[in-house]
């Protein structure tokens, strides 16, 4: 057998190399990202110190997420049993539908913060909420196309049942899986439906027509990590790509915070209808995408509401305020920006370490506060990094590249518990997985100090 690790780098290398030749500017894009991280890690030798210290050079380079859209509850829950071949579990619950995207979604990602630092490959995936199209005929015949489609291969899923059955996968049957699993993300320009039936649903929402015209959920973008989005962005115009006008997610900061993206905008495809005669009837569409992300910490349930509140704050003002970026950076003034006061305000998720030998200054117990203990240079503190997503933020990059039908059509109140039984678990809570982290590292890093573990004060 070998570890889930091992068979999620596998297929994130696999599904790397296939989204490159399917879409050239991917590989523009990473090359892009390359560039600009290098330059960044030159520039400045203390950030490249901390990652270096954390294994996080390594990790840089191999970060990718991807991002897929379901139709069935049964594609739902059987791409659950799916990913969790390869480590990944489902964390966070994100509705889109008050932003008029008609998807609840959850990311599929590792959780353990060594799984995490080998390969932190994750699949934002998205379920297609039919109960939102208002025309009831269109919507029974979007069920109708949906439960006659099968996105996974017969051997996919016999070796899903092996893997449950046994425990893991062998070499040979983790190589024979990624290829296998492959086909479900793989793009077919062969649309299932005729021209007419594709217009319905496209005018109803793109995204519609996205998810249940085609013969499976094709890899919509897959993302590279930068640690400088903004110069990323400036340069995306020189390599061809027509880049989004506003980066989604926080303004730049001297302490990156949550996540930010960007994107450029969707290709043009061609495609074949289904049609009377053999050759079908040819015509567009626009779904994939490639998107750049730079990510900060994670912050606290108190440090995400400030986040939220600044945030609205921002995008409720109008054009007489100035433009979004402005007002964006306005708004964030009020957030602290360093390190120390984002500990100090409890604002931020952090990882305890000891600075050195496992001593203590006089005066100075191991029970003290962990704060004292990071002030007096005897431990040592490191943000955590966010490892998911925001729904706003996704939902401004799904507008971006598929728009139409975003507004009230769509507006509906979050509906987890559908959510949850179509997967057939529940989603993990990510402030949950951040805390438990932080909680393990002041333990540890107590019971370095001969004092056992202490609560946090």
């Amino acid at each position: 057998m070998i570890s889930a690790d091992e068979v999620r780098t596998r297929f994130a290398r696999a599904m790397s190399e296939m989204y490159r030749q399917e879409v050239p500017q991917y590989g523009a894009l990473t090359d892009l990202v390359g560039r600009v991280n290098a330059r960044v890690l030159h520039d400045d030798p203390v950030l490249k110190a901390r990652l270096e210290a954390a294994g996080g050079l390594e990790r840089l380079n191999i970060e990718r997420h991807g991002a897929i859209r379901l139709g069935t509850a049964a594609e739902l829950a059987t791409m659950r049993r799916l990913f969790a071949v390869m480590g990944m579990a489902p964390v966070g619950y994100y509705d889109l539908s008050v932003a008029g995207i008609p998807v609840h979604s959850t990311a599929f990602r590792p959780i353990d913060e060594a799984a995490l630092d080998r390969n932190p490959f994750r699949v934002f995936t998205s379920l297609l909420r039919l109960e939102l199209i208002a025309d009831t005929a269109l919507r029974v015949e979007a069920e109708r196309i949906l439960a006659a489609r099968r996105i996974f291969t017969p051997g996919v899923l016999d070796l899903i049942g092996r893997w449950e059955a046994d425990g893991g996968l062998t070499a040979a049957q983790a190589d024979l899986f990624v290829r296998e699993a492959l086909e479900t993300f793989r793009w077919h320009r062969a649309a299932t439906v005729d021209a007419a039936t594709y217009r319905s649903l496209h005018d109803a929402h793109r995204l519609i027509a996205d998810v249940v015209c085609f013969k499976g959920p094709h890899i919509n973008h897959l993302t590279p990590r930068t640690l400088d989005i903004d110069a990323a962005q400036a340069e995306m115009p020189s390599c061809g790509m027509r880049a989004k006008d506003v980066i989604e997610g926080p303004p730049r900061r001297a302490c990156p915070i949550l996540l930010r993206q960007t994107s450029f905008a969707a290709l043009e495809e061609q495609i074949v209808f289904r049609g009377d005669d053999d050759e079908g009837a040819a015509g567009c569409h626009t779904a994939r995408f490639g998107e750049i992300e730079q990510r900060g910490m994670a912050l606290t349930p108190k440090g995400r509401a400030l986040y939220d509140r600044l945030l609205g704050v921002a995008r409720e003002g109008g054009p007489d305020e100035g433009p979004y970026g402005a007002r964006l950076e306005r708004a964030f003034t009020q957030f602290p920006d360093t390190e120390d006061d984002l500990r100090a305000g409890e604002l931020a998720y952090f990882r305890y370490d000891l600075a050195g030998a496992a001593s203590l200054p006089p005066g100075l117990s191991a029970d003290a506060p962990i704060g004292d203990l990071v002030r007096r240079g005897v431990v040592m503190a490191t943000p955590i990094t966010y490892e998911d997503f925001l729904p706003v933020s996704a939902a401004g990059i799904f507008r971006s590249n598929l728009g139409g039908g975003a507004g009230a059509d769509y507006a509906a109140h979050a509906d987890r518990a559908g959510f949850e039984a179509a997967l057939g678990a529940e989603v993990l809570d990510e402030c949950a997985l951040y805390e438990a982290l932080q909680a393990r590292s002041i333990a540890a890093t107590r019971q370095s100090l001969g004092e056992g573990h202490r609560v946090l004060r």
